[in-house]
């Protein structure tokens, strides 16, 4: 049990810099590091105050930052009393704030455009999320707006680049999931053609992040199922990706463990917060190793469910997970029987083949038990869904995340997958080799 605030701080710079050798990172390592060209970039926020009650020191960090922020949360948020606590914690360090509470769901490029006319209007100088990740991800396209400037989509795929440093943005997640505290990418939805925006660039990465478990305490079992599931995901893709490397791999594993040995718990007995506190742990992991890596194949599928069908990004990241991981099995036996074997110890005397079949089913079992829904039994129209296939398997595509998959699907592979997971059965066992 975590009792202190640990505050991993690099005062020079929001990356460092990991110099490796070819020769470390050879093609034949048993456990199938990818290959590297020299070194490899990790970029993480400048501060991570981790542990339980580090919420508490938001004042003080927010004056060594600005003088009047904007705290951009949801109605849920300040029902709760979590928005009226920032604003007692900045109060006590004399700092002026504003509210943003329009986020609603998956954040669009309308919450952005109504919060950074608040942030000016407001005259403010730092930005607060608090939060899921669609709060945390508005905030961070209005830090970078607010002094780079013009249409959040023009940022996407690299189209312009934010030179100016963002404002600010001090990041408190509430659930144990997203991971965006701790990542240089925000996903914004185009409202006029129904795309969600992948936009990845260092200057969206909070300065601070506050991740204290004690917030998680009051995530309804629903939205901790479908939270940790989706920080799972983050964690395996993170390391299955072909642009994984040794320190993205180190995370990733820590977070595997984490959230398998927790989540079950934590869904179970919501107040437990040694479980909350693993998985808030977990969660920030798997969310610096998929920034500094990537998210493959499950993240380019489930955009365009979220854009359409406006299903919350950690459940449809959840509906895909199983089936995905079954097509992708035989291209990455070797860290899925990683996974199989951080599920199960007694796995380590399998076959590399076997512990990855049984990686796979535990996946199911695990969404099954936490009663993670089919896209079917969600509730959307199947006609509609089947009409959408391909616009949702070329926006996919579109995105780049499924090419850093181990296996590269066709669009027309990606359609097939979509018609699978809806009505997906996450009962029924795998065939372990």
């Amino acid at each position: 049990m975590l009792n202190a605030v640990y505050k991993l701080n690099n005062h020079l710079s929001s990356s460092f810099y990991i110099g490796m050798l070819l020769a470390i990172l050879s093609s034949d390592n048993k456990k199938g590091v990818n290959k590297m060209k020299n070194y490899a970039v990790m970029h993480m926020p400048k501060m991570i105050n981790y542990g339980r009650y580090a919420f508490k020191e938001v004042g003080k960090v927010g004056a060594e930052l600005g003088g009047r922020a904007l705290i951009i949360s949801d109605e849920m948020m300040d029902e709760l009393g979590n928005v009226n606590a920032v604003q007692g914690y900045l109060s006590e360090e004399n700092i002026d704030s504003s509210v943003y509470l329009g986020v609603e769901s998956e954040p669009t490029d309308i919450y952005v455009a109504e919060a950074l006319e608040k942030f000016k209007k407001e005259q403010c100088n730092m930005v607060i999320s608090i939060g899921g990740g669609s709060c945390i991800d508005t905030a961070k396209a209005v830090a970078v707006l607010a002094s780079n400037g013009g249409y959040i989509g023009d940022y996407m795929g690299g189209k312009k680049i934010a030179n100016k440093e963002p404002v600010p943005h001090i990041a408190i997640p509430t659930t144990a999931g997203t991971g965006s505290e701790a990542t240089d990418a925000t996903i914004i939805t185009n409202t006029s053609n129904e795309v969600k925006m992948m936009i990845k660039q260092p200057a969206f990465m909070p300065v601070v992040a506050i991740v204290d478990p004690m917030l998680s305490l009051s995530s309804p079992k629903h939205v901790t199922a479908a939270t940790g599931v989706d920080a799972l995901s983050h964690a395996i893709e993170s390391y299955i990706s072909k642009r994984s490397h040794p320190m993205t791999d180190t995370m990733g594993l820590s977070a595997m463990k984490l959230i398998t040995e927790n989540i079950s718990t934590a869904y179970r007995e919501g107040d437990n917060l040694d479980a909350r506190e693993a998985m808030s742990l977990g969660s920030l992991q798997a969310g610096i190793a998929f920034s500094n890596s990537s998210v493959c194949l499950v993240h380019g599928m489930s955009r365009p469910i979220g854009a359409l069908f406006h299903v919350p990004h950690g459940y449809s990241n959840a509906m895909l997970l199983p089936a995905v991981l079954e097509f992708s099995m035989d291209s990455t036996i070797e860290r899925l029987a990683d996974l199989g074997r951080i599920f199960y110890p007694e796995a380590k005397s399998y076959s590399d083949d076997k512990a990855a079949s049984t990686a796979v089913q535990a996946v199911k079992q695990l969404c099954a038990d936490l009663n993670i829904p089919n896209l079917q039994s969600w509730g959307i129209d199947e006609q509609k869904f089947i009409t959408a296939r391909g616009k949702m398997a070329n926006d996919a595509l579109a995105s780049g995340s499924p090419a850093n998959s181990p296996r590269v699907p066709t669009q027309s592979e990606i359609e097939r997958l979509y018609q699978t997971c809806y009505t997906y059965d996450f009962s029924l066992k795998s065939k372990v080799r």
